[in-house]
């Protein structure tokens, strides 16, 4: 009774990578965030993604511009959570 839909499901995520589905997951989290208004929230999600896609296997990624994006949101944290107000 299952198996349809979640055939149907396996086949469309079978187009898309671990590194696709993280950036995803994180856009989708900076959208949760916007009614906050908090820049170290943001800073925070960062840090957090940026040690995810740093330490998420290459394997999975497939593509090394991931990595590149996780040392990007690591380095940008710490600027915007110094530069919020308290």
């Amino acid at each position: 009774m299952l198996a349809l839909p979640l055939q149907v499901i396996d086949n469309f995520l079978l187009q898309y990578n671990v590194g696709q589905a993280l950036l995803l997951v994180f856009v989708l989290s900076l959208v949760g965030a916007l009614p906050l208004r908090s820049l170290r929230v943001y800073a925070v999600q960062f840090l957090s993604f940026g040690l995810i896609f740093m330490l998420t296997p290459q394997s999975m990624l497939e593509e090394p511009h991931w990595k590149f994006l996780g040392i990007a949101l690591l380095v940008l944290a710490p600027m915007v959570y110094v530069s919020a107000r308290k």
